[in-house]
């Protein structure tokens, strides 16, 4: 009891401190608190999302609908000025609308497996032996030239993979972020891995052999999946750009399905496949659209500055991109709503941002960035640029928040100190001086406005529903989409309300 005590008024010293150096509003957490758990919304929000409007490829019918009914939500929510905004040309849509593939001989097997997106389809059924090229196959045009004519070609052999033995969902330990709170070494270099430089070898000898067979006439593309278990993660085959030829038809197959025919090959066993895959490109709009909808600020003097919360809308197409990133559109969506349901009145504009085109390069955040504040290459600014405070993102999956990255912003740390202080006992509270990538607030950021992502528990994200057939509604974690609501829609709050705007780092020398 004496050591609970003790603890206890050590967290109650540092939550008094830090409050001490950034005012934290005790009374409007609590009501944050109160809609954020007991009237939440996350689940409904997320369901509909995923659910309803399904996959979300940048371009697609769904992406469109998905868009349109996020726009309209927020609009019935009382939000202003919700609308889908052009950020540029994007290209060209693409969809599946069918598609199967079995294997008739020497058995019977429907096999699971995924076209790859931006690739034509199968022009009816086709049929016959599969022929395997390898990247062992140094001379592979002197070997197959003038016998690929309609084939069904698979471009791997048999990947071994081992048996799980520890779980695939996982929570950060203390000690992960203990490590991920550290300053990373200065003198560590960050090169790629060796499982990176396989993947760059194997997509350029990829390329050359496309080539090939396109010339060949070979008739569709099998290509072995890279999850175990039957999950298939499955993003591009082709290009999107709108002068790109069409990829040949390309399936990601279920890895135990891939091997069990790539062993039957070898032992010249005779292998029947049957398949029909019906795709289509869209080509009626090229451009590219975010969501964007805003409680506007009430100060005079600051109503006019920005503070931004965000999460890319778009997803893959093997699932309905639920942790990929549904989660971080409910999370955010149901910020707007928890503050609009309190009636807060902000001092600056709080404006949220569903970007499309992450999938493919952060494309929707970006070009929203050049257009609003100005173009990174030459780092010509525009006014906006001036009168934004920070932008606030979620991306990682389904997983409860930790902490938050600085985006080595030493001057930003005293009010992410103060702002998790209150938050301590929900298990949120590293603040790292790291920096993280790969997702949209690296658009704010490379043009030296405050970009912010979370910390958050990594569930079985990358195990099992990143860019896979099985990212379903299933993997979502209610509680934790309700932490995350409450965290960051007090953050954000205080973001909108402090005398200042966040600290920025020095800007950026010009990319070209």
């Amino acid at each position: 009891m004496r050591r609970i005590r003790f603890t206890g008024a050590i967290v109650l010293l540092l939550i008094i401190s830090a409050f001490a150096r950034e005012p934290v509003d005790l009374q409007m957490i609590t009501k944050i608190k109160q809609e954020g758990f007991k009237n939440s919304q996350v689940m409904d929000i997320l369901g509909d999302l995923t659910d309803i409007y399904g996959p979300r490829l940048t371009g697609s019918t769904h992406l469109k609908k998905a868009s349109e009914w996020a726009r309209d939500q927020m609009d019935n929510w009382g939000l202003a000025n919700a609308h889908l905004e052009a950020w540029g040309t994007f290209g060209r849509g693409w969809e599946t609308e069918r598609y199967s593939i079995e294997m008739l001989e020497p058995w019977y097997l429907n096999i699971y497996a995924h076209p790859k997106a931006w690739t034509r389809g199968t022009d009816g059924q086709i049929n016959g032996q599969p022929v395997m090229i390898t990247m062992d196959d140094e001379d592979f045009a002197e070997k197959f030239a003038g016998k690929l004519n309609g084939a069904i070609v698979m471009l791997s052999t048999v990947r071994d993979f081992e048996a799980h033995f520890e779980a695939e969902a996982t929570r950060l330990s203390d000690e992960e972020l203990k490590e991920e709170y550290m300053a990373p070494d200065p003198k560590k270099k960050h090169g790629r891995s060796a499982r990176y430089k396989e993947y760059l070898k194997w997509r350029k000898w990829k390329k050359k052999v496309n080539r090939f067979l396109i010339e060949e006439g070979a008739a569709a593309i099998l290509e072995s999946g890279r999850v175990d278990d039957g999950t298939i993660r499955v993003m591009s085959g082709g290009s999107y750009k709108t002068t790109a030829d069409s990829a040949l038809p390309t399936l990601a197959i279920a890895v135990e399905h891939y091997n069990l025919i790539s062993r039957l090959l070898k032992k010249e066993v005779d292998v029947k496949l049957v398949m029909n895959v019906q795709n289509r490109f869209l080509d009626d709009d090229s451009l590219g659209y975010n969501v964007l909808a805003e409680i506007p600020g009430t100060d005079r003097k600051l109503k006019d500055e920005v503070v931004m919360i965000g999460a890319h809308i778009d997803s893959w197409h093997g699932a309905t991109g639920t942790t990929d990133n549904g989660a971080g559109c409910a999370v955010m969506m149901e910020v707007m709503r928890i503050l609009k349901a309190i009636d807060v009145n902000p001092r600056r504009t709080i404006r949220i941002g569903l970007w499309s085109g992450e999938e493919l390069g952060e494309l929707g955040s970006e070009g929203y960035v050049k257009k609003r504040f100005g173009d990174r290459k030459s780092m010509s600014l525009k006014p906006e640029h001036e009168k934004f405070s920070a932008y606030y993102n979620i991306d990682n999956g389904t997983g409860k928040i930790r902490g938050i990255y600085l985006q080595g912003n030493d001057a930003a740390r005293p009010f992410f100190e103060a702002m998790f202080a209150p938050f301590h006992d929900y298990g949120a509270e590293t603040v790292t001086i790291r920096s993280t990538g790969s997702t949209d607030h690296e658009a704010f950021d490379k043009i030296g406005l405050p970009g912010f992502q979370f910390i958050q528990d990594p569930i079985d994200y990358f195990g099992r529903t990143w860019h896979t057939n099985m990212d379903f509604l299933d993997h979502a974690q209610e509680s934790d989409l309700m932490q995350m609501s409450v965290i960051v829609a007090s953050i954000v709050y205080h973001t909108a309300m402090r005398d200042q705007k966040i600290p920025r780092k020095p800007l950026p020398k010009p990319a070209d």
